[in-house]
């Protein structure tokens, strides 16, 4: 199948019938086969801090939540976890925090140079949107890759629901091609089923990951979190704005796209047909929708990363950005055993190495 064309990818997101989606499926599995193989790639996820200074509105590590206990790990735990997930044989460590400027430029410039003198490990870094000096320094300091959500194209409904701080005005597009510019790998993606996401900005979404380039893509389902203001109906994202003009007479509810495990897995499925270099993780989100085989469903269909965790669990049950996460009470070793078999059960093999991007000619795409 070929789908890149908005108006196409837009039907592929509407679609129903299970014998279509059926093609889908096959037509992304074969994509991924053919450009990234059979190997599934493991990072270690380390959130190393829960403190946030943004309000966005969906997020349970909002500034705003008061009820969260703060967290952040020190130098020495982190290259304890650091340690473990290179035991376990991942590429990768993924090193994941809200917008903490507790998280100072030199204290994590210092960590990942440690990391890389005493590692083999690919570092992977989710600090949010912080100056261009900060990026450049943690490049030189050996990180490998950047991931900066941009999490819809709707220009409204992104500031809607993730609000600016004072004085601090990013364009996470800009930054995106900055990081690339920079020398990072760089990883984003978005939110199936945000309230007030149209199926056109859906399409328009997967759109821009290919005109971006993107070396990793990551969306999962959103979960409502009830302790932010998405979550306890303070922000109304649904009203008629949100209809084409063209489309007026129509009912807000065939526009929008819903939470769904089926959706997420169509947006896996396209984004690997749009991006047939991309890695693409099963995310946890899928895991937590479908505890029984969501990431299985997510490898089948497009994905070829999965991050275990492997922050320690006094910290782990506190990064909630929604409730109700999948592996929350695994611990790390628990964890790499569970996913390492569930790999193996769907006939695939564990990568090795880093796991980076394997690049070809875009003319040859």
């Amino acid at each position: 199948m070929d789908a890149k064309d908005r108006t196409e990818i837009e039907q592929w997101l509407r679609e129903t019938d299970e014998q279509r989606l059926s093609q889908l499926w096959t037509a992304a599995d074969a994509v991924r086969r053919e450009h990234v193989g059979d190997a599934v790639h493991l990072r270690g996820l380390l959130e190393i801090s829960n403190w946030c200074v943004r309000r966005c509105a969906y997020c349970g590590l909002s500034a705003d939540n008061r009820q969260m206990q703060r967290y952040r790990m020190s130098a020495d735990e982190i290259l304890q976890c650091v340690h473990e997930a290179q035991a376990y044989g991942y590429g990768t460590v993924v090193m994941q925090a809200g917008e903490d400027y507790g998280i100072t430029t030199e204290w994590l410039a210092q960590i990942v140079r440690r990391i890389k003198a005493e590692t083999p490990l690919a570092v992977t870094l989710s600090m949010g949107e912080r100056p261009h000096e900060d990026l450049q320094t943690w490049r030189h300091a050996g990180a490998d890759r950047y991931l900066l959500r941009f999490e819809t194209s709707d220009r409204k409904l992104y500031e809607t629901i993730h609000p600016s701080r004072p004085g601090q005005e990013y364009d996470r597009f800009d930054m995106l091609r900055q990081l690339k510019q920079i020398g990072y790998e760089v990883g984003s993606g978005v939110m199936v089923g945000i309230p007030g996401q149209t199926y056109g900005t859906l399409a328009r979404d997967i759109e821009l990951f290919r005109e971006l380039d993107l070396d990793m893509i990551g969306v999962g389902p959103y979960i409502e979190n009830p302790l932010t203001p998405l979550g306890k109906g303070e922000i109304d994202l649904g009203g008629p704005e949100l209809i084409p003009k063209q489309d007026a007479s129509a009912t807000l509810k065939s526009h929008t796209v819903p939470n769904t495990e089926l959706m997420t897995y169509k947006v896996v499925a396209l984004s690997r047909i749009m991006c047939p270099e991309a890695n693409i993780p099963s995310t946890t989100a899928l895991a937590t929708v479908n505890r029984a085989n969501g990431r299985e469903l997510g490898l089948m269909r497009g994905a070829n990363v999965v991050m275990p965790n492997v922050t320690p669990m006094e910290y782990r049950t506190k990064y909630e950005i929604y409730p109700g996460k999948a592996c929350l009470n695994e611990t790390a070793n628990q964890c790499q055993g569970c996913l390492k078999g569930r790999i193996a059960a769907i006939g695939r093999e564990l990568g090795t190495g880093c796991g980076g991007r394997r690049k070809k000619s875009i003319d040859a795409i």
